[in-house]
C-alpha cells in the first residue's frame, strides 16, 4: 500500500469513528446486583430529558423490580425464530438499525444468538449497531470477561462457556461497576430478588458463598479500574522517557498452557493498553503430517483465541525456538516476552536448561523483560 493509499484510510478510518455510537458498558461481579434495573433507571432519565430511547433486548428474570421499570419504555419488537421446533425470541438488529434510535438499551452482552442468527454472539449484534451510528447501554458479569475464564474458574469451579473478548470492553467510552457488599447480594437473594425461592438453597450452596463474591468483587473493581486507567493515557500525552510496551507471547502445542499465557497476556496488554502478539514456532516434529490431529485442533482454536482478543499471531518455522523468538522479538521492537512454566519431569529440566538459558541471555543482552507465567 502506497503512502497516499495510507493515509486515505487512516482518515477514512477516523470518519468511521466519529459516526459510530458512543457505548456505556455496566459491570458486575454476578447476577443480582443490579445491572439491568441501573440501565432501565438511566433509560428513564434519558427519555425524560428528550431522549430517543428504546429499548433492544431486556432480560427481566422476572424480578419484580426491574420488569416494573420497563414499563413506560418503547420497545423494538423482538424477531421470531423457530429452533429445533421451538418458537424463540432474538434481539432484532436489523429492525433497530432501520428504526434508528438515538439510544439503544441492549441487555446480557455475553449472549449467544440462536443458530442460524446473523451474527453469533450478541456482542457482535452490538458493534453492528454502533458502527450503524446508534449509542447502546450494555451491561455484562464479570465472569463473562475472556481473558478472566481461568482466575473465575479457579474462584467458582465453573466452565463459563459464554464470553466477551477484551477488546469489546477497550471500545466502550464508559465502564461503570455496579457494586454490592457479599451480605447485600446474599441479602437479595435470601429475599427473592435474583431467583425463584426454590432456587434459593442450591444458590446459597454454590456460587453465591462470601468468598466467591468478594474475590469475583475484586476483579469486578480491578477491570473497571484498569478501563479508566486506559482511557486516562489515552487522553494524557506522554512523557519523554516513557518506554511504549510490546508483549508477545510464545507458546506451545499444549493447549492448556498455551490458554492460560494467552489469557494472562492479553490481561498485561490490556492493562498496559499496548500491542501485543502470539507467537507459535512449528518444529519438524510438528510438521502438518507429524502433529496428531486433536492437538492441530486445539492449536488453531487457541491461536483463534488470541486473534479474539486482539493479539496479531505469528506462525514460524523452524528446529531453534529461541533463534525463532529472538527473530520475533527484534523484528516487532517486543519489550516483554511471555512463555508458561514448562511441566516438565527433573530429566527434561536438565536437557532444556541449555536452551533456557540461552533464551535469559539473550533477552538480557536486548533489554527484554522475560515473564513466566503459572
Amino acid at each position: 500500500m502506497n503512502p497516499n493509499d495510507q493515509n486515505a484510510e487512516r482518515f477514512l478510518n477516523l470518519i468511521r469513528e466519529s459516526r459510530r455510537g458512543k457505548f456505556k458498558v455496566y459491570i458486575g461481579m454476578s447476577a443480582g446486583v443490579g445491572k439491568s434495573y441501573r440501565m432501565l433507571q438511566e433509560a428513564h432519565s434519558l427519555l425524560r430529558n428528550g431522549v430517543d430511547v428504546k429499548i433492544g433486548f431486556i432480560e427481566t428474570h422476572r424480578r419484580v423490580e426491574t420488569e416494573a421499570l420497563v414499563a413506560g419504555l418503547p420497545a423494538i419488537p423482538r424477531r421470531t425464530l423457530f429452533y429445533k421446533g421451538r418458537q424463540l425470541e432474538e434481539m432484532d438488529v436489523q429492525a433497530i438499525i432501520n428504526v434508528h434510535p438515538e439510544l439503544v438499551i441492549v441487555d446480557e452482552l455475553a449472549h449467544t444468538n440462536i443458530p442460524g442468527s446473523k451474527n453469533e454472539k450478541r456482542w457482535q449484534d452490538v458493534i453492528e449497531i454502533l458502527d450503524a451510528g446508534v449509542n447502546v447501554i450494555s451491561a455484562v458479569n464479570i465472569q463473562h470477561i475472556e481473558s478472566l475464564y481461568d482466575e473465575v474458574h479457579a474462584i467458582t469451579g465453573i466452565d463459563v462457556t459464554e464470553r466477551v473478548p477484551d477488546r469489546v470492553l477497550q471500545i466502550a467510552d464508559e465502564v461503570v461497576n455496579i457494586d454490592l457488599t457479599a451480605d447485600e447480594l446474599i441479602t437479595r437473594l435470601k429475599e427473592g430478588k435474583i431467583y425463584d425461592q426454590a432456587k434459593v438453597k442450591t444458590a446459597l450452596a454454590n456460587f453465591f458463598q462470601s468468598d466467591k463474591i468478594l474475590q469475583l468483587r475484586e476483579l469486578a473493581l480491578k477491570e473497571v479500574a484498569g478501563q479508566v486507567e486506559r482511557k486516562v493515557d489515552m487522553t494524557m500525552p506522554l512523557s519523554g522517557n516513557s518506554r511504549h510496551e510490546r508483549f508477545m507471547a510464545s507458546i506451545s502445542s499444549n493447549p492448556e498452557i498455551a490458554r492460560r499465557v494467552i489469557r494472562k497476556t492479553a490481561r498485561l496488554a490490556s492493562y498496559y493498553n499496548s500491542r501485543w502478539y502470539v507467537l507459535y514456532v512449528q518444529t519438524p516434529a510438528e510438521s502438518p503430517d507429524r502433529i496428531k490431529l486433536d492437538v492441530q485442533r486445539h492449536l488453531i482454536n487457541n491461536l483463534k483465541l488470541a486473534t479474539e482478543l486482539g493479539a496479531e499471531v505469528i506462525q514460524s518455522k523452524g528446529r531453534n525456538i529461541v533463534d525463532c523468538i529472538m527473530e520475533e522479538v527484534e523484528t516487532r521492537n517486543v519489550t516483554t516476552v511471555c512463555i508458561g512454566k514448562p511441566h516438565l519431569s527433573l530429566i527434561q529440566i536438565i536437557l532444556r536448561t541449555n536452551a533456557f538459558n540461552r533464551l535469559l541471555n539473550k533477552l538480557s543482552d536486548s533489554d527484554v523483560d522475560l515473564i513466566i507465567l503459572s
